[in-house]
């Protein structure tokens, strides 16, 4: 059997496709699989990383301006689609699929229109709260649409398409108890931990107002902290704290360019602070952690803030906003929250109800049905 992944532009569309085709491998290890992405994105490190081929096929972003020089982009990257479409068929020819499944990301409209011409079962998942431009245009033509949140389901035209499956989480994250991970990296059970992190190339908004926090939370903090600066980040602000905190690492403030071994950290926190991209919400909810959300205000249409706000509304996490941060008010946050073990507690009983543990499963479910 022959499964195409369509998926670019970011992990929270990568990742989960990368978690399916793993699920579908050890279900039939002679089955055969095939990624398509863009040229030039992370999908072209990250799936051969996990070893899966992948080609790719030349595709740009829309642009909402409503300038001359947005116009003429959206021209070219109307045309980079119907060439891409060709160049997509002829890949589905070559390899021929059963099923050809998209997990979000530009590419996934000329890849899956293709498939859907030459007859091949189609799905889409939508990992997002509100569901994105490529799996709306996508929505009349695949043959099934899975979302990760309920909430997805009043934005298509076609509901009865639709299925609540969750989004997949690798299965790393599931490898660690608490105390397993905590006395791995040599933390005490009783000493609370909170990640801080905000994309592997960093923010520099978040950044500084986590080297006020650390500054603020002086030498006895009563909690560990491990923060993923970035790659872009991380020089700039070791070299701002060793000139302000020169203690910090005394102090239990571990600060990191990367967090490399992210499922044992994650499985070890108490408390998380990160944005809300929708992979990220549902490895949070899946490992049921107490979260303080800060949205990327820079993507598009404030989706992040969206997937935050269902998890808040739950009662499994606090929304700050970037724009408004203050370093002290969140300090006190987080120390008010790992005070209250009720609070902790009702926290991550709300994370759990919103889980979607098999959705890596469900999933494979209904794209096997599709084949049948």
């Amino acid at each position: 059997m022959r499964f195409m992944f369509a998926c670019g532009g970011t992990a929270g569309h990568i990742n989960p496709a990368i978690a399916v085709a793993g699920r579908l491998r050890e279900l039939m290890p002679d089955c055969e699989i095939l990624f398509v992405g863009a040229d030039g994105h992370m999908e072209v490190d990250l799936v051969p990383r996990s070893g899966y081929e992948i080609v790719t096929l030349k595709v740009t972003n829309i642009s909402r301006g409503k300038t001359l020089k947005s116009l003429l982009h959206n021209i070219k990257s109307v045309i980079n689609v119907i060439i891409a479409t060709h160049k997509a068929k002829k890949i589905i020819k070559s390899f021929k699929p059963d099923v050809v499944v998209g997990t979000g990301g530009y590419v996934c409209y000329p890849v899956l229109k293709a498939a859907s011409m030459l007859g091949i079962p189609t799905a889409v998942h939508e990992s997002n709260a509100v569901p994105g431009l490529t799996t709306k245009m996508l929505s009349g033509i695949v043959d099934k649409i899975m979302l990760g949140f309920e909430e997805s389901r009043r934005y298509y035209k076609h509901p009865e398409k639709a299925e609540v499956t969750g989004t997949p989480v690798r299965g790393e994250f599931a490898a660690y108890s608490k105390k397993a991970a905590k006395a791995e990296l040599g933390i005490a059970m009783d000493k609370p931990l909170v990640v801080s992190v905000w994309g592997s190339l960093g923010a520099a908004n978040m950044n500084a107002a986590m080297c006020e926090f650390i500054k603020l939370a002086g030498k006895n903090p009563g909690f560990s902290l491990i923060h993923s600066a970035g790659s872009e980040g991380y020089a700039k602000m070791v070299t701002e704290l060793h000139r302000t905190v020169p203690d910090h690492e005394k102090n239990g403030m571990d600060v990191r360019e990367y967090i490399y071994d992210m499922p044992r950290v994650m499985a070890a926190a108490d408390l998380v602070m990160c944005r809300a991209g929708a992979s990220t919400v549902s490895e949070l909810t899946y490992m049921h952690k107490p979260t303080i959300f800060v949205p990327s205000p820079y993507v598009t249409n404030n989706h992040q803030f969206k997937n935050a706000k269902v998890v808040e509304d739950a009662g499994g996490a606090l929304i700050f906003e970037e724009e408004s941060l203050n370093a002290g008010d969140l300090l006190s946050t987080v120390k008010r929250i790992l005070a209250s073990g009720d609070e902790l507690k009702k926290m991550s009983g709300a994370m759990e109800k919103l889980a979607h543990p098999e959705a890596t499963d469900i999933i494979c479910e209904q794209i096997l049905s599709l084949v049948k």
